[in-house]
């Protein structure tokens, strides 16, 4: 499946399309039966800066059967990732099972590294799965990424953001706390200075 590196995003309308039909959509062969697996799959992507500058693209992919029987011989390939674009740094872009049983998950994971800036609108994965019953292979797809921006500009995070997120938090806190002792220190001020008077005068 090619990949997508766009300018423009697409329609709104055409990305809820899509996740619909990628949760839905499994191959007529199957659909409709009572007795067969329902593969779906969640596939998820995030960024990674790392302090030289570069990004790294953190993937997921979530393979669940919702159906009524095991599928076997479960084969994943999520070939989106243009070798021109990004470079594979950990895991691999496939990945087989022997079985998914009824109700169960299957997870798989890889790092990329991204070569270009740019807006990147992946495409879904694929999985394959073998039906018992069944002949011919049988096809799901998982969902679509949400678009990434690679190698964004970032604004540069302000000086002592740390704490103007502490006083933001625990503000009224600290607030409570500091009229306390204000007050101890007020009140315990006035007896020190009349005690040292009462010494000079002796």
């Amino acid at each position: 499946m090619a990949n997508l590196w766009l300018r423009s995003p697409p329609s709104q309308t055409a990305i809820v399309a899509v996740l619909i039909l990628s949760i839905l959509v499994v191959s007529p062969s199957t659909y409709g039966s009572s007795d067969v697996p329902f593969v779906v799959a969640q596939k998820k992507a995030s960024l990674n800066r790392l302090k030289t500058g570069s990004e790294r693209v953190l993937v997921s992919i979530d393979v669940y059967n919702q159906g009524f029987s095991t599928a076997y011989d479960v084969s994943l390939t999520d070939d989106s990732w243009s070798k021109d674009l990004f470079e594979v740094v950990s895991g691999n872009l496939s990945h087989s099972w022997e079985r998914l049983d009824v109700g169960a998950i299957l997870s798989h994971s890889f790092e990329l590294d991204a070569k270009e800036k740019g807006m990147f609108y992946g495409s879904p994965a694929v999985i394959t799965f073998r039906v018992p019953t069944k002949a011919a292979l049988q096809v799901s797809y998982s969902t679509p990424i949400l678009p990434l921006d690679i190698l964004a500009e970032r604004p540069p995070e302000k000086k002592f953001e740390w704490a103007r997120r502490l006083l933001a938090k625990y503000g009224s806190l600290v607030s409570v706390i500091s009229i306390v002792v204000l007050f101890i220190y007020l009140v315990a001020t006035p007896s020190k200075s009349a005690a040292k008077g009462n010494k000079k005068k002796r």
